[in-house]
């Protein structure tokens, strides 16, 4: 069972350009890269080669004599001499990258070439991305790629763009889900938000039509994940990046869900764990959202660096880490204990990444203010709020109504609730979330 993916859209539109350069898609291990590469290929191009440093080491050494697109060539066909290199039809991928680095300086002299298109994918926990960015800089552009977010789950569910497109005109016309939709959508979004995003886990709920064996699926990728730090750390500290890794589920169980260093670890100091929550980040396995200073524009030069929550990149890593008795309630879609609201903002953290928007949330020192969210459109700041339940929202009322929050004409609620509008805030549904960005560019 092949799952659709988002990126096939951008694969097409690269490939259908001119002037296209090689490629490097990026992204945590497990999210589908590969898969969805190979899909690609095969449709679009009569010569597809495939090379892989983790699982064909002997294709290591094939740019050691030069960068030459005709000595590597000459390299690969003495390892494999049924290879066959057509210009104009063949597509080079190089998998694994973070393994073999100078794959990143070959790519200058395959633009020049022009003859063969190359795509490269690695694990970015893998990748030492500054050596490969200055080695490939301005010969090559990037693509991340996330794990699968609530359409491309629907889109393994059976469901269509016709489909998309009726929920976003729904949020467009404030015209309210019928009961059923509701129920149906709502049903479908929790089983997102317990097994996640990964291809695998996808897969395997999908054609079985239940959970069995996906929590096993979910540890293990959480094992997978600790044994790259250990093996790619670097010059970081791999049992700090650890503590950081395996303390976010504590976190995220408190109220407030500020993530700090000073209770990792007895001792622990922040700058003795400078780096390590940002190559996690750049691993692509977790997100962070930072604290405004102010709820007000501009968002980027606005925030405490020093104060912040950690999400983890796919809600299913989440849950996976949670403890027997959580997993049961969730699989049962009874009361999700502490975590409850913990994996509501989670999701919404996961789909806001996954749309191109930044983190960031604001409290301010009295605790009287708080906002989990906080987006922008072309001229305001728009407050994002996240209610598990449906409680007060006297945070939103108040950055909405108070004259001090300038920046701010309106607001935005995800909750387990219909279309509405009060005047003040919108509220939707939390299966509409993944079409907030193209909601905002509409109206």
């Amino acid at each position: 069972m092949y799952l659709r993916r988002k990126m096939e859209d951008f694969l097409e539109k690269w490939k259908k350009s001119p002037h296209r350069m090689p490629l490097i898609v990026k992204g945590a291990r497990q999210i589908g890269k590969t898969e969805c590469i190979r899909h690609f290929s095969k449709a679009n191009y009569k010569n597809f080669i495939e090379i892989n440093f983790v699982e064909q080491k002997q294709y290591k050494s094939i740019f050691d004599e030069s960068f030459e697109v005709d000595s590597i060539i000459k390299a690969i066909s003495i390892r494999n001499p049924r290879l066959e290199f057509i210009p104009g039809v063949t597509l080079f991928f190089f998998d694994e990258m973070q393994e073999c680095p100078n794959v990143a300086t070959s790519l200058k002299f395959f633009r020049e070439d022009g003859r063969f298109d190359v795509i490269c994918s690695g694990s970015m926990m893998g990748f030492s991305y500054k050596e490969i960015e200055s080695n490939s800089v301005g010969n090559k552009i990037d693509y991340t790629m996330h794990s699968m977010d609530f359409e491309e789950f629907l889109w393994a569910k059976g469901y269509s763009t016709k489909h998309t497109e009726d929920l976003m005109q729904h949020m467009l016309e404030l015209r309210p889900f019928s009961r059923g939709e509701m129920e149906e959508y709502s049903a479908h979004f929790r089983d997102f938000m317990v097994i996640g995003g990964m291809p695998a886990i996808v897969r395997t709920f999908v054609e079985q039509g239940h959970f069995g064996g996906t929590l096993q699926m979910q540890q293990q990728i959480n094992l997978d994940y600790e044994e790259d730090i250990t093996k790619y750390a670097g010059g970081l500290d791999q049992g700090k990046i650890l503590n950081v890794y395996r303390k976010i589920p504590v976190f995220l169980g408190n109220e407030n869900k500020k993530f700090q260093i000073s209770k990792i670890a007895r001792g622990a100091r922040s700058r003795e764990y400078t780096g390590t929550k940002e190559w996690l980040e750049n691993a692509g396995i977790i997100n962070i959202c930072y604290c405004l200073e102010n709820p007000e524009l501009p968002l980027k030069g606005n925030y405490n660096p020093d104060n912040f929550r950690i999400y983890f990149g796919d809600t299913g890593i989440l849950v996976g880490n949670l403890d027997t008795q959580v997993q049961e309630d969730l699989r049962n879609n009874q009361n999700f204990n502490t975590y409850k609201g913990a994996l509501y903002e989670n999701v919404v953290a996961e789909t806001l990444v996954k749309q191109g928007y930044g983190l960031y949330f604001y409290k301010n020192e009295k605790a009287t203010v708080e906002m989990d969210f906080l987006i922008r459109d072309s001229d305001s700041l728009i407050p994002v709020e996240v209610k598990a339940q449906d409680g007060a929202t006297q945070s939103l009322n108040k950055l909405i109504d108070e004259m001090q929050y300038t920046d701010i004409r309106y607001g935005i609620k995800f909750c387990n609730k219909n279309i509405g509008f009060n005047g003040k805030f919108y509220t939707f549904p939390y299966f509409t979330a993944f079409l907030l960005s193209r909601y905002m560019k509409s109206k």
